[in-house]
């Protein structure tokens, strides 16, 4: 076949799956041939939740046996989205796997980032070249090791006739800020989905609040939001990244301080405080024209429509609207990132991550 055709692969925050994109990158077009998104097996759901659950990096044990098992589920996924897509491994030039990402420390004495499905594994089980490790390069160089997507934005949807920010609505909630007349540079908000998912699940039993129906049934409690918008983290400067390291139920329940407050109320109080800390990042960062919208937070409508209340002065909508499926643009990111890698282009990560100078991502495993 004369196409040039990598998989990237990831499962984000919200552990709701993996996502897997084949992407074809010939004649210098970049066009998904076929995705999905594949539930864990239980028995992974469950150990990651409990993981998380401990706000701490897993044991040296923990670590090897998920960094195993998720390198298995990953090659069978890789096998199953090109079955479907009626090819055969021996068409893909390589996969981009981020994997799970478990931990994630850039502050420090000893800056650390864990993302595990075993990249050798993967590799050997596909027959198939694939790139894993995406951040740690940018660590070592001093930078943050997130966020990557506004690398790929840039290339996307970059306007030189309209400042443009692009926000990815994951567990984390991470900004990309286009100028039209300058260069990129991004950072991670705060929390997105994780907390909404997480109050859901324990008091819906429901992995998500579907379209923010739960949430629009109750009243934004003032007080919860003050105290939860003054986490240092929201006054911090970029550059700067987070995760369920620190937005956490953990968190939640130091928040609510032992003070009754109706359930809905709480989750109607989390959407809110998603919807003002990307609205304050976006001010503070200057307000663009438009602000363009992937992840799974694209599909909570109250979720939506509170950000676009929250920025009456922009244009609030989904990538879809400039050829860009929401849903899969942080996958093809991966499926970008391991072809960049292949080539040695170095990213100029410095002025998103802070890095010390522009660095080569990834880890190459040869099958």
């Amino acid at each position: 076949m004369n196409e040039e055709l990598i998989i990237g692969m990831l499962s984000g925050t919200s552990r709701d799956g993996v996502d897997a994109v084949l992407v074809n990158f010939s004649h210098g077009s970049m066009d998904i041939l076929h995705a999905s998104c594949i539930p864990y097996p239980a028995a992974i759901k469950l150990t990651l939740d409990q993981l998380l659950a401990t706000g701490a990096p897993p044991s040296e044990q923990l670590a090897k046996l998920l960094d195993e098992n998720l390198g298995r589920l990953f090659a069978r996924i890789a096998q199953n989205l090109v079955h479907e897509a009626g090819m055969e491994m021996g068409d893909i030039r390589a996969i981009g796997s981020h994997g799970q990402n478990v931990w994630h420390q850039p502050q420090g004495d000893r800056p650390v980032t864990i993302q595990l499905g075993k990249g050798t594994l993967i590799a050997r089980n596909t027959s198939t070249t694939v790139v894993t490790d995406f951040r740690s390069a940018d660590l070592r160089a001093g930078g943050q090791g997130a966020p990557l997507a506004p690398l790929f934005h840039q290339r996307l949807f970059h306007s030189e006739k309209e400042d443009r920010a692009i926000l990815n609505l994951g567990g984390i909630a991470n900004l990309t800020i286009l100028p039209a007349n300058g260069g990129v540079s991004g950072f991670d908000c705060g929390p997105g989905n994780c907390l909404l998912d997480a109050w859901t699940q324990r008091h819906l039993q429901k992995d998500y609040d579907d379209h923010g129906h739960w949430a629009a049934k109750g009243q934004v409690d003032p007080d919860l939001l003050q105290r939860m918008l003054a986490d240092p983290y929201f006054k911090r400067s970029s550059p700067k990244s987070t995760g369920l390291e620190h937005f956490n139920i953990t968190w939640l329940e130091n928040m609510l301080a032992d003070t009754a407050r109706a359930e809905v109320d709480v989750q109607t109080t989390l959407l809110e405080l998603s919807a003002q800390s990307i609205s304050i990042s976006l001010t503070e960062a200057g307000l663009p024209k438009r602000l363009l919208v992937c992840g799974g937070g694209v599909h909570n409508t109250f979720l939506m429509r509170r950000l676009a209340a929250a920025l009456p002065d922009v244009v609030v909508e989904s990538t879809s609207r400039y050829g860009a499926d929401p849903d899969w643009v942080e996958g093809s990111l991966f499926a970008w990132l391991a072809r960049e890698r292949l080539n040695e282009s170095v990213q100029n990560t410095p002025p998103i991550t802070g890095a010390s100078k522009p660095v080569l991502l990834g880890v190459i495993h040869q099958p």
